[in-house]
């Protein structure tokens, strides 16, 4: 990401094109000229319109000559609304807590901002009484005091001066990253914000290394991933998605009896020597669970940069996955109470190993169905919630873009065998080709198994995104009738996705039935698209041509 430097010294300073210029002297600004006000901001025009913006506020904002900001993020919504995020430095010092957030209406007018702190910016001196060795050596005690019985060695401590304005009156500090290896050969690190005046601890937290590596994976090829360095090896775990993990359950069943577990298998975690996981074969352990873990990264991935979702449960939280439970386990869940997903490996008849992307982008929704409309699990609100991760994971599928396993409306193609007498397990265009599902609502559907009563909602989305009749889509040939007998065109998979994900998140309950969802989507795509939208039509003839009206 570009950073552009904002200089706010002097006298007199000019800013270009996204810059600005702040402080108490007459400025002169030369601002490129702001977009069309027909034409949906650009980036370049946002960080335009904000340098304007931090010249006209510059004392709100608490900015002076003695300081300098940098553009970290911007953001441009649907309807212009621009929103620009500062990074703040004071004597070219970085300033923790001297962030804040200008917000923008359409036409570049400022709407306000928000800032990390509103304490006023002002220091004696930048010269540190605490010396840099000083805080490094506080650093390195404070890493060995916060791991007990273990000895750390290979330290290394790297402090750099800041201002501290997140902890009351700003201060002059030394932020010292110290890290080392504990006596099982784990990385072991620690960020420790010493007083740069008194040498005070003012805080401390745990930091963590990473590193990318690959896995070869059964069902999508050769993938990155994201890995912990441990000692001389690495962890399949991936710190930079919540430390979402995965691990070897060894063919190790949880003890449950009348749906209450007693105990879980546990799953060891994957380990590997140069950073390169599995063959893309069965009889390497850890091909599946490369599998595994990249369609966790894939389905994090998802919810993060098309939903702004940060986690299943949104609290920034990874889950973890148990591969090779059981013994020819034909079968994989989410379970709430371990936050986790499990796999097994098939009996290799009906099923191979059902760890394939889109069934890893199901199990995970069913964690996100959990946190937010937890949709009860039986009759029409129970279909409603297999469809929703029928439908999120096949969004997750196309949004990977993976070569080697490409975006379909089948679910689980990758991991049916011959044995199985279908192509996949379920089929959105035309949900009773598997045999059982649904394909329009009808006052019984709620008597049937939640896997087939889904096909309704199925049915819905693909007729939404694809629109009816014969066709081939990425290579797929599909055929999907309508109840009423309309021709329908799509509005395209984004979209319903999107839709789906507003209606799930925001206006779903535990109880809504398919008569609720169709209220749900329709005022989804009023609040994304507008009442009166083609895609608001599109969402009403959709469900129509599935009987629920």
């Amino acid at each position: 990401m570009s950073r552009i430097r904002h200089h706010v010294r002097g006298t007199r300073r000019t800013a270009t094109a996204g810059a600005a210029v702040t402080g108490a002297a007459l400025l002169t600004v030369t601002l490129s000229p702001t977009a069309h006000a027909d034409a949906r901001p650009t980036r370049a025009t946002a960080v335009a319109n904000a340098a304007s913006a931090l010249l006209a506020h510059a004392a709100t904002l608490g900015l002076a000559a003695d300081q300098d900001t940098s553009v970290r993020d911007v953001i441009v919504d649907k309807d212009g609304t621009q929103h620009v995020r500062y990074d703040r430095a004071y004597h070219r010092l970085p300033v923790l807590g001297g962030d804040f957030v200008v917000h923008l209406a359409g036409d570049g007018r400022y709407r306000g901002a928000d800032r990390a702190t509103r304490q006023p910016l002002s220091l004696p001196s930048v010269t540190p009484e605490v010396s840099g060795p000083k805080a490094a050596a506080l650093a390195v005690s404070a890493l060995r005091a916060a791991h007990p019985g273990h000895r750390i060695e290979q330290v290394k401590a790297k402090p750099r001066l800041v201002v501290d304005a997140l902890h009351g009156h700003p201060r002059l500090a030394w932020r010292t990253d110290a890290v080392g290896l504990d006596t099982l050969g784990n990385p072991v690190a620690r960020t420790v914000l010493t007083d740069a005046r008194t040498g005070t601890r003012i805080d401390a937290w745990d930091s963590i290394e990473t590193a990318t590596g690959d896995g070869a994976s059964l069902y999508s090829g050769t993938v990155p991933l994201q890995t912990t360095p441990s000692g001389s090896s690495y962890q399949l775990k991936d710190p930079t998605r919540g430390n979402t993990y995965t691990g070897d359950a060894a063919n190790r069943t949880d003890l449950c009896i009348f749906g209450i577990c007693i105990s879980r298998a546990p799953a060891t975690l994957f380990t590997d020597a140069d950073n390169h996981w599995g063959t893309g074969a069965t009889a390497d352990r850890s091909s599946a669970a490369v599998d595994a873990q990249y369609g966790t990264d894939a389905t994090w991935d998802y919810y993060k940069n098309i939903h702004g979702r940060n986690g299943i449960a949104n609290d920034g939280k990874g889950s973890y996955n148990r591969v090779h439970y059981g013994s020819n386990y034909n079968n994989a869940f989410w379970d709430d109470s371990c936050f986790c997903m499990t796999y097994g490996d098939g009996d290799g008849t009906t099923f191979g190993p059902l760890v394939a992307l889109d069934v890893a982008g199901h199990e995970m929704t069913h964690g996100v169905t959990s946190k937010s409309a937890a949709l009860a699990y039986s009759g029409e609100s129970g279909g409603l919630n297999e469809a929703t991760s029928d439908i999120l994971g096949t969004m997750v599928e196309w949004y990977a873009g993976n070569s080697s396993d490409p975006g379909d409306y089948l679910i689980g193609e990758k991991i049916v065998r011959p044995g199985f007498g279908k192509a996949a397990l379920r089929f959105m265009d035309r949900p009773s080709r598997d045999g059982s599902s649904a394909d329009y609502w009808s006052s019984s559907v709620g008597n049937l198994d939640v896997h087939y009563s889904s096909g309704v909602a199925n049915h819905f989305a693909y007729l939404l995104a694809e629109g009816s009749g014969a066709k081939t889509v990425n290579g797929v040939s599909y055929d999907s009738p309508t109840a009423d007998g309309a021709a329908l065109t799509g509005i395209g998979r984004d979209k319903v996705g999107r839709i789906w994900y507003r209606a799930l998140t925001v206006y779903m309950t535990s109880s809504t039935n398919y008569a609720g969802a169709r209220t749900a989507t329709l005022n989804a795509a009023r609040d994304l698209y507008g009442a009166g939208s083609a895609e608001y039509d599109a969402v009403a003839a959709a469900w129509s041509a599935v009987n629920v009206n």
